[in-house]
C-alpha cells in the first residue's frame, strides 16, 4: 500500500492530465481477505436539474465547468487506505511528489503530447491554461501551489482539505464561477469500504467493485461469455467479446448509478435468468446495433502493487477527463474533477443529477481469484473502454493462459456507446478487419496512440513470486523494490 500511494501521489504531480489531488480513488485490496474501497464524492446539496439548467443555460449536463465538479474523494481515500494497510506516514510517502512539485520535473515527449492536447480543451478556463500552457518536451515544470497542498496534507492530514483552508479555497473557486458547492458539501465527505462483487468465469472468480462503479458491466459480460466455448483468438472470438460488451454497457447505462438510486440490484444483474436472457440475444454470425447510449470518456491512472507478505493492491485514480472540470484552484495547484459530467439531466434516467448524489463511475480496479486465492491483479484506464479491456485481457489470461505481458501487448478494440462505433488498433491484420466487417461490425482503425485502448497493468501470482506486466501504450513500468 505504501508503494501504491507513493506512486499515486507522484503521478498526481507529473501526470496532472490523468489524475490528481482534485479527483477520486478506488481500490481492491487482498490481505488474506478481499476488500474494496469506494472513494468518490457527491454532487452539491443544491445541485438540482432546474438549478443547473438555469445557471449553465443548457438542457444537457455540462461536461466542464463548476457544475461538473463533485466533492473530491482521493485525499480522504489515500489516508483511509494508509490508515488500514500502510506502514509509513503520508509525509514520508509524499516526499517524491513534493520534490517534483517544488523543484520541478522534466516533461517527456509523451507527457508533452498529452498535456498539450489536454490544455486545448480548456479555452474558457484561463487559470488552468496559465498553469500548463506553452510547455514543451524537456521543459522543467514546477507547481508551487500543488507543493503547498502536499506539504499541508503531510502536516495537517485530510482535515486541512475537507474542513480547512484547502476546502475553503475549493468552494470559493467553484462559487466564483457560478457553482453551488458549499463548505458543508465538502465537510460532509466520506469514503467507504465495501465488499467487491464476485462472479465465476471458467475456473476463476472475477472480483470487481460494486456500484457506483461500472464493475458490474465486466462481470455481466464475463458471465455471458462463460456460456460460450470461445474460438481461438481471432474474428470469431472478438465478435463474441464485442457483443457481450454491448449488452453489458447497455445494462450499465440503464441500471447503474449511485447504489441508493438503483431499482435493480447488482445481484439481480448476475442471476442465471438475467444472464441467460442476454446470452440468447447474441448471434455468433451477425453483429447487433443497439440504440445509442451514454458515453463516458475519461483519462485516468491505474496501478497495482504486491509485497513479500502477499498484500495485493489494485488501485485507480482520476480527475475524469484530462485535467477534469477545468476549474483550477491556483493557490493550491488543484485541478477539480468533472465526474459530475457523468450525470444526465434526463429525469427518466437512473443516473439523473440530484442533490448529494454519487454519479456512475467508470473506475474499476479488479482481481481474479482461483480456489479462493488471488491469481491476477489487473486494471486499466479508459472510461467506457475499461470494462471492455477487462474482457479482452481476461480472455487472453484465463482462456489462453497467456503471459500477462503478452496479454497487454496484444492489439485491442473498443466500442463507443454513443454510436456503437467499433475502433480497433492497426496492429490487427487487414484480414481481421475484413472478417469483422463481414460480421457486420465496420471497424475503424485507431491512430498510433488512442487512450480508448487503455493503459493497463497486471500482476500474476506464481509459485515463485510474481509475474508483472506493464502497458506498452503508456509511460508505465514494472518495478521490483
Amino acid at each position: 500500500m505504501d508503494a501504491a500511494i507513493a506512486a499515486n501521489l507522484a503521478l498526481g504531480v507529473v501526470a496532472p492530465y490523468l489524475c490528481g489531488y482534485g479527483g477520486d480513488v478506488f481500490a481492491v485490496v487482498w490481505d488474506g481477505e478481499l476488500h474494496g474501497y469506494l472513494g468518490s464524492g457527491r454532487s452539491p446539496a443544491a445541485a438540482t436539474i432546474d438549478e443547473v439548467r438555469s445557471r449553465a443555460q443548457t438542457d444537457t449536463m455540462p461536461y466542464f465547468g463548476p457544475h461538473s465538479v463533485t466533492v473530491p474523494g482521493a485525499v480522504a481515500g489515500w489516508f483511509d487506505l494508509l490508515g488500514r494497510w500502510g506502514t509509513r506516514s503520508f509525509g514520508d510517502l509524499a516526499e517524491a511528489a513534493l520534490a517534483y512539485a517544488e523543484d520541478g520535473f522534466e516533461l517527456t515527449p509523451t507527457g508533452a503530447a498529452f498535456l498539450g492536447g489536454s490544455v486545448s480543451l480548456y479555452d474558457g478556463f484561463p487559470a488552468l491554461r496559465a498553469a500548463y500552457q506553452d510547455v514543451e518536451a524537456g521543459q522543467t515544470i514546477r507547481q508551487p501551489g500543488l507543493a503547498r497542498t502536499i506539504a499541508t496534507l503531510a502536516a495537517d492530514g485530510p482535515d486541512a482539505y475537507y474542513q480547512g483552508p484547502i476546502g475553503e479555497a475549493i468552494v470559493e473557486t467553484v462559487q466564483s464561477l457560478g457553482g453551488v458547492l458549499t463548505p458543508e458539501d465538502v465537510a460532509a465527505y466520506e469514503g467507504r469500504f465495501a465488499q467487491p462483487l464476485r462472479a465465476p468465469y471458467r475456473d476463476v472468480e472475477i472480483a470487481e467493485l460494486p456500484p457506483q462503479t461500472q464493475g458490474i458491466a465486466a462481470l455481466e459480460a464475463m458471465r455471458i461469455l462463460d456460456g460460450f466455448a470461445l474460438p481461438e483468438d481471432g474474428p470469431g472470438r472478438h465478435h463474441l467479446l464485442i457483443e457481450a460488451s454491448k449488452i453489458a454497457l447497455e445494462d450499465r447505462n440503464e441500471y447503474v448509478s449511485d447504489r441508493a438510486a438503483m431499482t435493480v440490484t447488482p445481484d439481480e444483474m448476475l442471476t442465471a435468468d438475467w444472464i441467460e436472457a442476454r446470452r440468447a440475444r447474441i448471434d455468433p454470425e451477425h453483429a447487433t446495433t443497439p440504440a445509442p447510449g451514454e458515453a463516458h470518456v475519461g483519462g485516468t491512472a491505474y496501478l497495482c502493487a504486491a509485497d513479500a507478505d502477499g498484500l495485493l493492491v489494485s488501485l485507480i485514480q482520476s480527475n475524469f477527463m484530462a485535467f477534469g472540470s477545468g476549474v483550477h484552484v491556483p493557490e493550491w495547484g488543484i485541478n477539480l474533477n468533472n465526474r459530475g459530467a457523468s450525470f444526465t439531466l434526463d429525469p427518466m434516467s437512473v443516473n439523473v443529477l440530484a442533490p448529494a448524489k454519487i454519479p456512475m463511475h467508470t473506475l474499476m480496479p479488479a482481481m481474479a481469484l482461483r480456489d479462493g486465492e488471488p491469481t491476477i491483479v489487473f486494471g486499466t484506464m479508459g472510461g467506457d473502454s475499461q470494462a471492455q479491456i477487462h474482457v479482452q485481457l481476461l480472455a487472453h489470461m484465463i482462456d489462453d493462459d497467456t503471459d500477462p505481458q503478452d496479454a497487454l501487448d496484444a492489439p485491442r478494440w473498443y466500442l463507443q456507446p454513443s454510436t456503437w462505433t467499433l475502433r480497433a488498433e492497426p496492429q490487427f491484420t487487414p484480414a481481421w478487419f475484413d472478417a469483422m466487417g463481414a460480421l457486420g461490425h465496420d471497424p475503424k482503425r485507431t491512430g498510433r496512440i488512442d487512450t480508448g485502448t487503455g493503459h493497463a497493468h497486471a500482476i500474476k501470482r506464481t509459485a515463485g513470486g510474481y509475474a508483472v506486466a506493464t502497458e506498452p501504450r503508456a509511460e508505465g513500468a514494472a518495478l521490483g523494490l
